[in-house]
């Protein structure tokens, strides 16, 4: 069977269908948009990338957009609250191109990070998490600062066990415990440090999507192939994408690398 937006549609709908959501689809962009009609809040969903997951994991594919849906859907419902909870502040890490303001028009709390990536800041609330807001810092009377410094102080509680492997006399450590902060482990500096004085070569990072931090330690030019390689393959399968670009740490920053073909690598 192939499948196509309208059919990845109807079965999106089907499985997501109840009296209290209403469906909207843009031709345009491809994306089906689930409303709760009672809140007026709802998630869009980017067909391409589903249907792409859907070649190689089949109905498993569609069970995961439904779940996470479902869980973003719920929490919506209540309305969140900071004071108390913040032990479940956490920063994540997104693409720049990713929206810096919610449906509704209300700014995200962001930070720089790179010119690939933005620290956003999320409210933990169990299988899903809310991304914070303007509107909600106001109306909890918190400053910038306050979530800023609670949710680097969570990050750097989050466990750092990584799995390494070897490929072509290379070093490669995968961080994936996906809790939905793997890629938010970039921004533990002390790990960070640790990991480069553990290095022999170059040190290179990469955040292709959010559940997987890769840290590398490039020995020899083939590094650099495999480093591309191996994270355009993340990129690629990723549910929430990030960035197909790595980059060099040296010294506490992090630098984008480019690969241009066989085993030239430029910054």
């Amino acid at each position: 069977m192939k499948m196509d937006s309208k059919k990845m549609k109807k079965a999106l709908q089907d499985r997501l269908e109840k009296d209290n959501r209403e469906f909207s689809f843009d031709r345009e962009k491809d994306q089906l948009r689930v409303v709760n009609k009672e809140t007026g809040k709802g998630i869009t969903i980017s067909l391409p990338g589903i249907i792409a997951k859907w070649q190689e994991q089949k109905e498993k594919a569609i069970d995961e957009v439904v779940y996470y849906v479902e869980e973003g859907l719920e929490a919506m419902t209540g309305e969140p609250v900071l004071s108390g909870h913040e032990r479940n502040i956490f920063p994540v890490i997104r693409s720049t191109s990713f929206p810096s303001e919610s449906k509704e028009g209300v700014p995200f709390l962001t930070d720089e990070h790179t010119a690939e990536t933005r620290i956003y800041y999320a409210l933990d609330l169990g299988n899903t998490y809310r991304l914070i807001d303007e509107e909600l810092l106001s109306k909890e009377g918190w400053d910038r600062g306050r979530i800023k410094e609670t949710a680097l102080f969570n990050v750097r509680s989050l466990s750092v066990n990584a799995k390494k492997d070897q490929v072509a006399g290379n070093d490669f450590y995968f961080l994936n415990s996906n809790d939905g902060y793997d890629a938010s482990r970039i921004l533990n500096e002390s790990f960070l440090r640790e990991m480069e004085e553990k290095v022999e070569g170059k040190m290179a990072i990469a955040v292709p999507h959010q559940d997987v931090l890769i840290i590398c330690d490039i020995k020899n030019d083939t590094g650099y192939d495999v480093l591309a390689q191996m994270t355009m393959s993340f990129f690629a399968s990723g549910r929430v994408p990030i960035t197909a670009l790595s980059f060099l740490y040296e010294d506490g920053e992090l630098e984008p690398i480019f690969i241009l073909g066989k085993n030239r690598a430029k910054k």
